[in-house]
């Protein structure tokens, strides 16, 4: 977009944006869902040439200050591309997502800087569609999957697209069963997404290919209006099992949950699981004693909007 004059508004904006959960199992790089559990930030312009950041909750001790905060770059990108950036940014900052555990912290940052960069812009629904947040969210992220759900809420299929010989993220959306609820259980340890990568293989079975890619298919049916086919949409060919030595625990969890039943998968890179379901309150009580030591269970519903 060329530069132009943008008026920034006086006032604060404030957004929260839903974790993520990427994969879903067999639906590898591009399912994601969202999750009621939210990072909340709030910023306002300054006249001044500086960066204020506070960060408090989650892995806040972990988060960068100045002007390198992920959610102050994520905002810069949205104002240069609306066509101007502001001299100084206030951010604050309540993180609630836990990070390094596959659950969409990073995604979170991205999108709600580039919406509290919109918010900050006098009519910034005209210099920036959920569309053209989408393709900075991907560029800024390196992948669809997660921004997607954060932007857009329930369940997505994200994928890359070459447009006019840029590769860009897509979307769309899929309803996602009023039954379904999310039980997760989250472990003290972390884990990059960048070392989960290195654990893939180059390539995998013909036969192993085909199964996944029915599996996946099937997983926006089981999503929309089929729960009781979660187990099977759920199960995964592609990255799990590759990726165990990283997380020995969480898969030995995966394959007790799903041997009861229960549409689990490793939550995106991992560590945590997901566990997909339609249990009532008396059954998740009986599953959530099966948390390994160092594991804490967390009951959440699907979150039916993105950011906000």
């Amino acid at each position: 977009m060329a530069a132009q004059r943008l008026t920034f508004k006086a006032q604060m904006a404030q957004v929260s944006v839903p974790a993520t959960s990427a994969n879903l199992g067999s639906g590898f790089d591009a399912f994601g869902l969202a999750l009621e559990m939210r990072d909340r930030y709030a910023a306002q312009v300054l006249d001044e040439a500086l960066f204020d950041v506070d960060v408090s909750g989650a892995s806040a001790d972990e988060v960068k200050k100045d002007k390198n905060n992920l959610v102050i770059k994520s905002m810069l990108r949205g104002f240069e591309f609306m066509g101007q950036k502001p001299r100084g940014l206030a951010l604050r900052a309540l993180n609630v997502t836990p990070h390094g555990r596959g659950l969409g912290s990073s995604a979170s940052a991205i999108v709600g800087g580039l919406a509290l960069a919109r918010d900050l812009v006098l009519g910034g629904e005209q210099y920036m569609s959920l569309e053209e947040m989408m393709a900075l969210a991907t560029e800024l992220e390196g992948h669809p999957d997660n921004v997607a759900a954060a932007i857009h809420g329930g369940a997505t299929i994200a994928w890359m697209e070459d447009i006019y010989g840029v590769k860009t993220g897509r979307s769309v959306s899929i309803p996602v069963h009023q039954d379904i609820k999310a039980l997760l259980f989250i472990p003290a340890n972390q884990l990059s997404t960048a070392k989960a990568r290195k654990l893939l293989p180059e390539t995998i079975s013909h036969r192993d290919a085909v199964l996944n890619s029915s599996h996946a298919a099937l997983l926006s049916i089981a999503l929309a209006t089929r729960p009781d086919l979660l187990l099977t949409a759920t199960e995964d060919l592609l990255h799990q099992h590759y990726r165990q030595q990283a997380y020995p625990k969480s898969m030995a969890l995966v394959a007790e949950l799903r041997s009861k039943g229960i549409a689990a998968t490793i939550s995106g890179a991992g560590p945590s699981v997901l566990a997909l379901h339609t249990m009532d309150e008396a059954e998740i009580s009986e599953i959530e004693l099966l948390a390994p030591e160092g594991f804490q269970s967390t009951k959440l519903a699907i979150s039916r909007s993105g950011v906000a």
